[in-house]
């Protein structure tokens, strides 16, 4: 792999599994790929080289490939909808501690 490659600006997160007994990989940019190794390095260096050869398949296919988390702009918008009653107690509630709904929601997520 070439240094400051695309492969390393991904969002890769390793977790343990008890029920496999090993580390299991992930790239966040790539939901349906996933590695293992017996240490969380070795399946990290797995999970890249999955990736690796995922973009040479995806680029053969020209198919589109992830812009990886780190390298997009966020407007800093999000919708979300929710049932009728919901949006009713949120509005209550923000009211309730004299904020915004807006800034209750966001203080409730962040």
């Amino acid at each position: 792999m070439k240094k400051n490659s695309i492969i390393e600006k991904y969002t890769y997160r390793v977790e343990w599994s008890e029920d496999d007994k090993v580390h299991i990989a992930r790239c966040l940019e790539f939901p349906s790929l996933m590695a293992h190794g017996n240490t969380a390095g070795k399946a990290l260096l797995e999970i890249e080289k999955v990736v690796t050869e995922s973009i040479k398949w995806m680029k053969e296919e020209n198919e589109l490939i992830p812009e990886p988390f780190g390298l997009k702009k966020f407007k800093g918008n999000l919708t979300l909808r929710v049932p009728s009653e919901i949006h009713k107690k949120l509005v209550i509630k923000s009211a309730e501690e004299g904020v915004s709904l807006n800034q209750y929601i966001l203080s409730k997520i962040s």
